[in-house]
């Protein structure tokens, strides 16, 4: 079956040679054994004293065999461009298939009205059926035994620059610390532990001014997307030249939490604010203590400006000021005032609707220190107050495993 055989060892044996059936430059993965002819009629020469036995084939060139991991919205751009390859002009996969981890997923829907392939998690021996593994948005640590049935190895999208967040929620942490660059890495993932494998590509991205998460997590699916194809179209040179991540400025970035959406207004300025409002509030809206119940913060507006100046009281920390020429509902927080257009209590509520219904007979006394109708207060403790069978946490979008 071989002419001209090749040796060369990365991991495991493999063999390079041109196909007489394809004329397709193929590799065989294989064992060393001792020169028994006899016994192994399969076995290609090799100059030496020893012989290969070949035990599977798989390509070193595209198009390529896929084997995709994913769930979510975020994984399903790659996945489109992954399936759309197949019929492209410089075709870069030859054949795709699919692993989810439910039925009621966007990559189950999408397999399913694209009449890919789907395998049920966990996996059995693949057979050497694949050429490469790619993992988007999966959630699960793969088996170091499931990852050398790929010969090529298994990549991962991750949305950030590698090292910088590792993790499940790269995107909210970018958002939420108020990074002003961030990116798309494409790597090959390692067992045991998440986002340390070696690096095979990055794109740099700026990020906009008063970017949500939302925004940021499609923008980067689709530049993820298009950076996973450039990687397959050069596989093999990139393989070549991976760079491992480097130990300096490693960040993790761990799933987001309802614990964080309470304000502390004594600590956190109106940026730190901002920032987390559009890290989280489209998944956990913002909450405060009022009147020893808690209450949801919605329609961030921004830094408010505010003078209390001859008023006759100094703001602290969680003071409201209903502002209404905005109708909006100023708070006090570190260094400034911050506005929210509406509120949860028992119902939405508009910033006037609470104003007029809770606070405007306490706002009438201008003199002394601020009533408690008149005030936040911070929940220290960042325990769930009233809260009952609200989950403990939520992941990110795009857990990227």
């Amino acid at each position: 079956m071989w002419n001209n055989v090749k040796a060369k060892v990365v991991g495991l044996k493999i063999l390079h040679g041109v196909c007489n059936y394809c004329t397709k430059r193929h590799a065989s993965v294989g064992v060393w054994v001792k020169r028994t002819p006899e016994k192994h009629r399969r076995c290609g020469q090799i100059p030496g004293k020893t012989r290969v036995l070949v035990t599977r084939n798989y390509s070193t060139e595209p198009p390529w065999r896929v084997l995709f991991f994913g769930t979510d919205d975020f994984a399903v751009e790659s996945l489109k461009l992954l399936s759309a390859s197949r019929e492209s002009n410089d075709r870069v996969v030859e054949s795709l298939e699919v692993v989810t981890l439910s039925n009621d997923v966007p990559v189950k829907k999408f397999a399913d009205q694209n009449k890919l392939p789907v395998h049920v998690w966990p996996l059995r021996d693949l057979q050497g059926r694949f050429d490469v593994g790619v993992v988007v948005s999966f959630g699960c640590l793969l088996r170091e035994g499931l990852i050398n049935q790929f010969p090529c190895g298994i990549l991962n999208v991750h949305p950030s620059l590698l090292p910088r967040w590792r993790g499940p929620a790269p995107v909210f942490h970018t958002i939420l610390h108020g990074d002003t660059v961030t990116g798309v890495t494409v790597m090959q993932i390692r067992p045991k532990r998440f986002d340390v494998g070696p690096i095979l590509h990055q794109e740099i991205y700026q990020v906009p001014d008063n970017f949500t998460a939302d925004q940021l997590g499609a923008t980067l699916a689709t530049k993820g997307a298009q950076l996973l194809i450039d990687t397959l179209r050069t596989l093999p040179e990139r393989i070549t030249n991976r760079r491992e991540q480097a130990k300096d400025g490693a960040t993790l970035a761990p799933k987001i939490s309802t614990s964080m959406s309470w304000i502390i207004w004594e600590e956190q300025t109106c940026v730190q604010i901002d920032c987390l409002f559009r890290a989280i509030a489209s998944r956990i809206p913002l909450r405060t203590i009022w009147m020893g119940k808690t209450i949801k913060l919605l329609d961030f507006a921004g830094k408010c400006n505010i003078s209390l100046s001859g008023r006759g009281r100094i703001p602290v920390p969680g003071s409201m000021s209903y502002q209404k020429e905005s109708n909006t509902l100023a708070v006090c927080c570190r260094d400034g005032w911050v506005g929210f257009k509406a509120v949860m209590l028992k119902k939405r509520l508009s910033a006037a609707d609470f104003y007029n219904g809770y606070l405007h007979q306490s706002f009438q006394n201008r003199s002394g220190p601020p009533k408690q109708e008149c005030l936040f207060h911070s929940n220290r403790d960042r325990t769930e107050l009233h809260s009952a069978g609200e989950e403990n946490s939520l992941t990110q979008q795009h857990t990227v495993h």
